[in-house]
This record gives structure tokens, C-alpha cells and sequence, in this order.
């Protein structure tokens, strides 16, 4: 059970789809909460910002790739209590962007189809998110 005075952090993070149908993970480097353990790229929000302007902000920073906003849609949310804090995060989807992605902070990345998500070790937030990944469809299909 969570204390009710846990701090909520909202953090939005990005299904990326390449034309593949294949889905963006970033391995958390070591050193960081949770290394080793796979994601979907994205952030905390910064005060002020929407989260499609922060999901922007992120993906620049930390993949390098430019992305508009109206780009992102969104998908479902996770809410996970952590042991200080309990986490909303706000899951997009994107299918377009520019640019080529490179790993801006140490981590590792890594195409996955929607099937093969389940054989990366997630942080417990993501897990969920799953189920609505696998019934993504292709661009073509």
C-alpha cells in the first residue's frame, strides 16, 4: 500500500514504429534507476510543458531525432507506485520523424517486434503497456 502523500511524477515516454511495424526499446546505461533494464524512450516533464512538448524535447535529447507533435498519438497510460513515488505515464505513438536515431546517453537500442517484447526485462511501469503494443498494426496492414 502507497502513503498517501507519495509524490506523483509524470513521465510521458514514445512507442517509436519504424516501417517494419518493429518497436523502438532503449536500455537504461549503467549507473542510472533501473539499468539494464529496457524502455520506451522518453522523459519527465518539465514544469510548464504539455507532454506531446516534452516527448519532442526528449527524443531531440536523448535520440536525436526530430518529431512534431502532431506526430505523437496517443495510446494508453500506465500508473505504477514505486516505493517513493507513484508514476503516471502517458503512452504515444509515432510512426514519423527525421533524422537518424543515435543513442545520445549511453544506451543501448534496440527494433523490436510487437511479439518479442515480452523477452526484454522491463521496469514494472512498462510491463503493462505491452498488451496494447502487440495489437499495433503495420503501416501496410
Amino acid at each position: 500500500m502507497t502513503d498517501a502523500g507519495c509524490k506523483l511524477v509524470l513521465v510521458v515516454a514514445c512507442a517509436l514504429v519504424n516501417a517494419d511495424g518493429h518497436i523502438l526499446l532503449a536500455q537504461r546505461p549503467a549507473g542510472k534507476t533501473l539499468a539494464g533494464l529496457w524502455e520506451f524512450p522518453g522523459g519527465k516533464l518539465e514544469p510548464g510543458e504539455r507532454p506531446e512538448e516534452s516527448l519532442v524535447r526528449e527524443l531531440e535529447e536523448e535520440l536525436g531525432i526530430a518529431v512534431k507533435a502532431e506526430d505523437l498519438v496517443p495510446l494508453t497510460f500506465a500508473s505504477h507506485p514505486y516505493e517513493t513515488f507513484h508514476l503516471l505515464m502517458p503512452l504515444y505513438v509515432c510512426r514519423h520523424w527525421q533524422g537518424t536515431l543515435a543513442p545520445r546517453e549511453g544506451q543501448e537500442l534496440q527494433w523490436v517486434a510487437p511479439s518479442n517484447l515480452r523477452d526484454y526485462p522491463m521496469p514494472p511501469a512498462d510491463e503493462p503497456l505491452i498488451p496494447f503494443l502487440t495489437s499495433l498494426q503495420s503501416p501496410a496492414g
